[in-house]
């Protein structure tokens, strides 16, 4: 017998070994309890009432706290809505203040013009003094950005004007040819239109 044939026969005779590289296996999408060779994983032992009554307790401790912290953000939420508002409003009040102040002078020299007249009636000075006070209360009122519409023989516009009547049978394009109340604008923005009549000659 030659050396290879007893090389060959002392492999046959040897126990066969078979390797398996388990890091090739892995646990996902393996059924719950189960190796990846099938073999069932031993089950953890249940739990015990006194554990799952602690579980509860934690639980609703945790529950509790959550709430109370929500509580107390509607609170807190609450209070500065209202602070908000307050402080809006506020800031309305005192946007109002210097116009009340320049309107308070008017006030004052319409209550002067009112003595002058009753002590010494006199109708010159008496339509003067009113002339002052409504030029006070005009720039009073024009400092707070108020403008008169000039209206009177500008062309009709809708906007701008209100057409109470209108006259003339022309086909011209309508003009204004009479105010009745004149209209104004605050800061460009018209608050009231002129009261018109409205001519096509």
């Amino acid at each position: 017998m030659t050396e290879k044939d007893k090389g060959d026969r002392e492999r046959r005779e040897r126990p066969q070994v078979k390797v398996t590289d388990k890091r090739r296996f892995r646990d996902v999408g393996s059924p719950e309890g189960a190796t990846p060779s099938g073999e069932s994983r031993p089950e953890l032992p249940p739990e015990s009432p006194a554990d799952l009554e602690q579980e509860l307790t934690q639980a609703r401790a945790q529950v509790a706290e959550y709430l109370e912290h929500v509580q107390r953000l509607k609170a807190e939420f609450e209070n500065y809505r209202k602070r908000v508002l307050k402080e809006q409003t506020r800031a309305v009040e005192l946007a109002a203040q210097p116009l009340m102040v320049r309107l308070l002078e008017v006030l004052d020299e319409f209550d002067l013009a009112l003595i002058a007249a009753d002590l010494q009636p006199d109708i010159e000075k008496f339509h003067k003094g009113v002339e002052l006070v409504y030029a006070k209360l005009s720039d009073s009122l024009k400092a707070e950005g108020l403008e008169r519409i000039e209206a009177e023989g500008k062309p009709f516009d809708p906007v701008l004007h209100e057409a109470l009547m209108q006259t003339g049978e022309g086909d011209g394009e309508p003009h204004v040819a009479e105010v009745f109340r004149p209209g104004y604008r605050l800061r460009g923005k018209v608050i009231r239109p002129a009261s018109v009549r409205v001519e096509r000659t």
